[in-house]
């Protein structure tokens, strides 16, 4: 019952993470644009905290 709960959260969670990714992703591209350092650096640190949550996700 847990196992199932958890499968459906998921799936629902995938979606939203990968939005949240490709906002990042943006927000890095204008970071980059702009030679923000700091702002580069805290897009980084965000998009791995989304991949290493994606990848639990998925296995």
């Amino acid at each position: 019952m847990i196992q199932t709960f958890k499968r459906k959260d998921a799936e629902e969670r995938i979606p939203v993470l990968r939005i949240e990714i490709d906002y990042e992703l943006v927000s890095l591209h204008d970071a980059m644009r702009a030679e923000d350092l700091e702002a580069m650096n805290q897009c980084k640190s965000r998009l791995e905290e989304l991949r290493q949550e994606l990848i639990c996700l998925e296995a």
